[in-house]
């Protein structure tokens, strides 16, 4: 049995691969680069759980197509700002438009909250994976952080909104934590693959 993880980003995949390792579950993981596959995915849907889905579907065409049984596994996922109304939510990667440099995301963000004050400056990050077993059958896990925005940026890199997102419980933005730290905080998609791991014990008893 393998996974595919809907990435081809080498550092997520290590991460997903870390926690599997620590439930102790030997099974291979392969990113979309792995398998050859390359297409274009339009993610339309109107939620997390949508776009994520339509992934895991695409893939797992492919892998139909390609003689590929495995388990595809793909996320979705988002900051989730409460004084925006939720935004930017599903179009987060694009908040500032395709392919915009870190900063200028952050400069829009922090533009949009200038006159919000500290205790309405609540925010979450969101992850949702959905995956399709070989048998066809699909699971949701999602998972949440809570925080809220800092007013103004902290060092750049990392996760896009790492530098300005304050986990509950600290005051510290992600990007100045060690992974340790924002481990103990329980990341969004820490939650989701726990969960979703859960799942994938009982129905195959790893």
């Amino acid at each position: 049995m393998q996974i595919v993880y809907g990435t081809g980003n080498k550092a997520k995949l290590e991460q997903v691969k870390s926690y599997f390792e620590i439930n102790k579950i030997d099974i291979e993981i392969l990113s979309i680069k792995d398998i050859g596959f390359s297409e274009d995915i339009i993610e339309d849907g109107k939620t997390f759980e949508e776009n994520s889905m339509i992934k895991a579907e695409a893939i797992r065409n492919y892998c139909i197509k390609n003689n590929i049984e495995a388990i595809v596994v793909t996320d979705d996922a988002g900051l989730c700002v409460d004084a925006l109304n939720g935004a930017p939510g599903i179009y987060s990667a694009r908040y500032a438009g395709d392919h915009a440099p870190q900063e200028e995301v952050l400069k829009k963000l922090l533009n949009n909250l200038k006159d919000v004050p500290k205790e309405k400056r609540t925010a979450k990050f969101v992850c949702v994976l959905s995956a399709i077993l070989p048998n066809g059958e699909k699971l949701v896990s999602k998972g949440v952080s809570e925080g809220y925005i800092a007013e103004q940026a902290g060092p750049l890199g990392k996760l896009t909104y790492g530098p300005v997102f304050i986990p509950k419980g600290t005051n510290k933005v992600m990007n100045e934590m060690s992974e340790e730290e924002v481990a103990k905080f329980h990341s969004h998609r820490q939650v989701a693959l726990t969960n979703l791991i859960t799942k994938l014990k009982e129905i195959y008893k790893f």
